[in-house]
């Protein structure tokens, strides 16, 4: 079992900026989904003016003008917004984008955003001190470690899952050194994709020696092959132990591959749509948690 506490680390650049320089800041582009949660739930909404396609929750921060993919970052498109300052996950880029626009008069300031539950309160105290907002800070880690002992509850047998996403047409399945690797071990699954690192392309002769007991698809992955039915069709898939049994879940894209505030929703939908502790999980249960 994974034991949970509030940490207390230094933020991991300091240099960067004082807190107090941007208590004020009116003008916020965040990259990255996982920054983006943290800066609405510290009561700076409205202050943002830009974001990515990754940033979709809360459900408001998908209408706000997008500047790309954070890790495609055009260097026009987000001057145009003219921001005061950049709030950007460690994994935006490309990094000359970046330096170009520090080169134009922009604050860019990186995050923390590492596969671990170490990063994202590393994360969370970083944004508080840089917004001026240390208490509400603090409000957010005392919650997420509370939540997080929640879900330790009930463990649940430790069975072969696969978490898969389609990307530019292509099906890929999360190994290790992922978020949702990581999503997966707290779950108390085991990835079939441990021992690949990165995200890979699935074939049916990799699943015929991988045989996932459960599946996890992402939200969009699921619309784009036509339903989740369609997906346990697929050439890749029908003939896994996953898709002769039924047993997959749906779980919104952001919750599935970020370790954000909302980890410990996203290991319950996993516990409760795949666990085998669990009964009446049915086929095709949506894991889907829009809070």
């Amino acid at each position: 079992m994974t034991t949970v506490r509030a940490h207390t680390t230094h933020p991991e650049q300091t240099s960067e900026a004082t807190p107090a320089k941007y208590c004020y800041a009116t003008r916020i582009v965040t990259l990255g989904g996982n920054v983006t949660e943290i800066v609405y739930a510290l009561g700076m909404e409205d202050s943002l003016i830009g974001t990515d396609i990754s940033s979709r929750y809360p459900d408001r921060a998908a209408q706000l003008p997008s500047v790309g993919y954070y890790r495609q970052l055009p260097v026009e498109g987000i001057l145009r917004l003219r921001p005061e300052i950049i709030l950007a996950s460690e994994h935006a880029g490309p990094e000359h984008v970046l330096t170009q626009l520090q080169a134009s008069g922009v604050r860019v300031i990186r995050v923390s955003d590492k596969p671990s539950i170490e990063s994202l309160y590393k994360r969370i105290e970083h944004l508080s001190q840089l917004l001026c907002k240390v208490e509400q800070g603090l409000l957010l880690q005392s919650d997420l470690t509370h939540s997080l002992k929640i879900s330790e509850q009930h463990p649940v047998k430790p069975e072969s899952v696969m978490l898969l996403v389609m990307r530019a047409g292509k099906l890929l399945g999360a190994g290790s050194q992922t978020h949702a690797a990581k999503i997966i071990e707290l779950s108390g699954l085991i990835n079939v994709l441990a021992d690949q690192s990165g995200y890979r392309q699935i074939s049916p002769e990799i699943l015929s020696v991988r045989q996932p007991a459960g599946l996890i698809v992402t939200r969009l992955s699921v619309q784009s092959m036509g339903g989740l039915d369609a997906v346990l069709q697929h050439p890749a898939i029908r003939l896994t132990p996953a898709a002769q049994n039924a047993r997959a879940i749906e779980l919104d894209d952001q919750l599935a591959q970020g370790i954000g505030l909302r980890l410990p929703l996203a290991i319950q939908a996993i516990k409760s749509g795949l666990g085998t502790q669990n009964t009446g999980f049915g086929a095709h249960q949506s894991g889907t948690v829009n809070q």
